[in-house]
């Protein structure tokens, strides 16, 4: 039997993750989007971290590529060593402006 790949479908950086997409921190507290994962990241104890990231796995890059589509960051936090290092990717990801597009021929009517 041939499975359908799943289509992804990005979020923009500062929307909400659906309810049942949040991420549940090993100390019980949910995340629903990047705003509140960089604010976690910037407090987060090494412990949590650990429990979240090893050589093996990194819940957070894993998150933000399968919840928010945003796979360059999720490649950036896999780089990551430490909980502000990540902290520090995500909030240059969150304030990093849109792309400039063209204006419009008709835009100087607007």
């Amino acid at each position: 039997m041939v499975q359908k790949a799943k289509k992804i479908v990005s979020l923009p950086a500062i929307a909400d993750a659906e309810p049942e997409k949040s991420f549940w921190l090993c100390d019980g507290q949910t995340l629903k989007n990047l705003k509140e994962l960089a604010q976690s990241l910037e407090t987060m104890g090494k412990e949590a971290w650990g429990h979240h990231v090893t050589a093996d796995k990194n819940d957070f890059a894993n998150w933000v590529e399968d919840v928010f589509g945003q796979k360059q960051l999720g490649a950036a936090l896999r780089k990551t060593k430490t909980a502000r290092a990540a902290a520090a990717r995500v909030k240059a990801k969150l304030e990093t402006p849109k792309s400039k597009s063209k204006p419009k021929f008709w835009s100087f009517l607007m």
